[in-house]
């Protein structure tokens, strides 16, 4: 069973979200005050955010700016402005994944039981050595120059996947099932935004040119 913490001011919604995980044996909180989410986060400690843009007071991009600034925990946008623009910047925020509004709960549960499985089944914890830095993937870390670079469970499968495979293209269609294992319902440009957003930690750290983009191939760490 895991936590999960709904952040949606649409109530009728939010119990129609909250009856169908809980039908899968989850646990799920709704938030009640919509001015101090954080403190309802951390007393909570939830193991994924579902959580809506458009709220009272704030957004939902502040909240997930909030939420990462203390925790690294998976968190999925709710929106009805699907658009491709509200799509990248939740994903550029640290967001895991994107559901449309109006939720269907089938794609619901997919797409929550697949971040869910993705984030808490990762195999393998054996510290990677590339480049002079070190992967660490129980900690969800790069450690380089003296510094720690934090990584999001995507970010983490994909350096994880690409090491792995050093020196050899990685197939879009490799990465994507690394990291949604075949989940139907992922957007593409999803993964650009994961990679691209990887690359720019890396070499905001000194790591530079590490990732080549191979077009009509994938991916590769040269």
């Amino acid at each position: 069973m895991y936590r999960i913490f709904l952040v949606e001011d649409d109530r009728a919604l939010a119990q129609a979200i909250q009856k169908t995980l809980c039908e899968y044996g989850n646990e799920l909180k709704i938030a009640s005050d919509f001015k101090d989410v954080i403190k309802e986060f951390e007393e909570y400690r939830p193991q994924l955010v579902l959580l809506d843009i458009k709220l009272p007071f704030y957004n939902g991009f502040h909240w997930c700016s909030e939420i990462r600034k203390i925790s690294v925990v998976p968190i999925i946008f709710l929106s009805s402005a699907a658009d491709n623009m509200n799509i990248v910047t939740a994903i550029g925020m640290g967001g895991d994944d994107f559901i449309a509004k109006p939720v269907d709960p089938m794609v619901l549960n997919a797409k929550v039981a697949a971040v869910l499985r993705r984030t808490y089944e990762i195999g393998g914890s054996s510290v990677l050595e590339f480049h002079g830095a070190q992967l660490h993937p129980d900690k969800a870390c790069v450690e380089y120059g003296g510094n720690n670079i934090d990584l999001t469970k995507n970010e983490l499968r994909i350096l994880q996947t690409l090491i792995e495979n050093k020196g050899r293209i990685v197939s879009r269609d490799d990465l994507m099932n690394a990291l949604w294992q075949n989940d139907i319902y992922v957007e593409e440009n999803t993964l650009t935004v994961n990679v691209g957003r990887l690359r720019r930690k890396l070499e905001d750290n000194g790591l530079k040119d590490l990732i080549v983009t191979k077009p009509g191939s994938g991916y590769m760490l040269v």
